[in-house]
């Protein structure tokens, strides 16, 4: 995936977050960025130099209201 340079260059300098369900050794969890214009990134903690997912914030707040619903549970 191609991401234009502007983004390229937010995502460098975003401030990353990860679950504090995540392990003590930073695996198993993924981070997630706020960055412009009502946009989230999202990264593996395993593989952090990998290009992240970006999608639109209501696109991550239904993912997450549907987490906390229980939508996804095995």
């Amino acid at each position: 995936m191609r991401i234009d340079d502007e983004l390229a260059v937010e995502l460098r300098n975003a401030q990353w977050r990860k679950a504090s369900f995540s392990g003590a050794d930073g695996g198993d969890c993924i981070e997630v960025a706020s960055l412009s214009g009502d946009r989230i990134g999202i990264r593996d903690t395993e593989r952090p130099e990998l290009t992240p997912w970006v999608v639109r914030g209501s696109v991550f707040r239904a993912f997450v209201s549907g987490v906390k619903g229980g939508e996804f549970d095995f």
